[in-house]
């Protein structure tokens, strides 16, 4: 009985199967010999993906961008082609009821090479990531190639002018030589950095001197310039670099410096070789060889306004520095060398900017000023402006700005009124 029920069965599966007229020669049992066309092509294309692999692997020692590209594309193209093959073959071949040994051994050889297909995927993914990321590299390290050849440039630059002695610059401000071509805004605002930077540090052994002598910095900031509300008390320092500022910087859109002198009259020319001459010299010999120059009288004169009497009585006990540098001599004590490197920047400053055709013009402001993004720039960078607040207001000028051609260098300011961020 159970043998007859399982033939019935066999009957009525056999009866239910759909039946798909097709030549006789296109069904794989009946023509092998276009089922080994087809595994022959798939081992080809297999070959030429191997090939194409290789290839790519060797375009990555040494490492050549041109190379691995174009591997890339004829590994692609190979996958391409053994994907066609392969639905070529489902849509040609049904899967058969019955499987013969010769249709398994060849399903099996094609599952193989399936498997070694995804390999080679996986394979060109990794290599077309790491084409990318050597491709961010190259960009980085270009970007890196065009920050050094601009810092070479500026570096050739000032090796140029360091090397000029006093006839080289007289020779070269010709028509077309090297006054035209070394005399730049750029140059001009590496001075204005270095003044600027030159009032900082002046500031500190001042502020160091007042403190041992005993004086009331609140009280000295406020005598400055009263009413400023600061964010932070370390902030008052600014008061005084604005002192510093302020005096030393009276007279400079003067060609003069608004001193006295026998030959007022000078040309552009002469103006970019006192900068060039003073530039590379220590400023204590250049008052030392020739204390009565143009310079030196203008470190003088500077000094006195800079310092105060009171401030240097209380420093020394006694003006004897100060009687010292009114009778025209130039103390080489450490507080006067201090202030000579203050001197020597805004005067090489005053220089360079009146090198130029038209003059370079200076503008200052006034407290209580709108701040302006476009002409003034905050020494304290982490300031907060919430919303609901009023437009911050400029408390203290630390440094001036300057107008070059139709370019702003911007006002170094500190603002009053502001939040300052933790």
């Amino acid at each position: 009985m159970q043998h007859s029920g399982a033939k019935d069965t066999q009957l009525r599966e056999s009866s239910n199967q759909k039946v798909h007229p097709q030549p006789m020669e296109e069904a794989p049992n009946q023509n092998p010999e276009a089922m080994e066309a087809l595994v022959s092509r798939i081992f080809t294309n297999i070959s030429s993906l191997k090939s194409a692999y290789i290839q790519l692997q060797a375009a990555h020692t040494p490492y050549d961008p041109d190379k691995i590209q174009a591997a890339d594309k004829l590994v692609i193209s190979e996958l391409k082609n053994l994907s066609e093959l392969k639905h070529f073959y489902r849509e040609h071949n049904p899967k058969p009821v019955c499987v013969s040994p010769q249709d398994s051994r060849l399903a099996a050889e094609i599952q193989e090479q399936q498997s070694l297909l995804k390999t080679y995927e996986v394979m060109v993914k990794k290599f077309q990531s790491e084409i990318q990321n050597k491709d961010s590299e190259i960009v980085q390290l270009e970007q890196q190639i065009q920050e050094a050849n601009q810092k070479r440039v500026k570096l050739e630059k000032n090796l140029k002018l360091r090397g000029l002695s006093m006839k080289e610059s007289e020779g070269g401000a010709g028509e077309n030589g090297l006054f035209s071509l070394d005399l730049s805004p750029d140059l001009f605002k590496s001075a204005v950095e270095t003044a600027y930077r030159a009032i900082h540090d002046f500031s500190k052994p001042l502020i160091n001197m007042m403190k041992a002598a005993g004086w009331d910095l609140d009280a000295a900031a406020n005598s400055i310039e009263p009413n400023i509300t600061y964010a932070k008390r370390a902030h008052k320092k600014y008061a005084f670099e604005s002192h510093i500022c302020q005096r030393m910087f009276i007279g400079f859109q003067d060609e003069s410096f608004s001193m006295k002198l026998d030959n007022p009259v000078e040309t552009k020319e002469s103006f970019f070789q006192q900068y060039l001459a003073l530039r590379e010299m220590d400023p204590l010999d250049a008052v030392g060889q020739s204390p009565d120059s143009v310079f030196g009288k203008f470190c003088q004169s500077k000094y006195l306004v800079v310092v105060h009497q009171k401030m240097e009585a209380s420093f020394f006990g006694n003006l004897d520095q100060r009687n010292y540098v009114t009778g025209g001599g130039h103390p080489r004590t450490a507080f006067y060398q201090a202030f000579l490197k203050l001197a020597k920047s805004i005067w090489l400053l005053h220089r360079l900017a009146h090198s130029f055709d038209p003059s370079v013009k200076i503008f200052q402001v006034k407290r209580d000023t709108e701040f302006s993004e476009v002409y003034m720039e905050s020494v304290v960078k982490n300031f907060i402006i919430e919303d609901g607040d009023k437009k911050p207001r400029v408390g203290l000028m630390v440094m001036p700005g300057f107008w070059i051609g139709g370019s702003v260098i911007q006002s170094q300011v500190y603002l009053t009124g502001v939040k300052v961020a933790e």
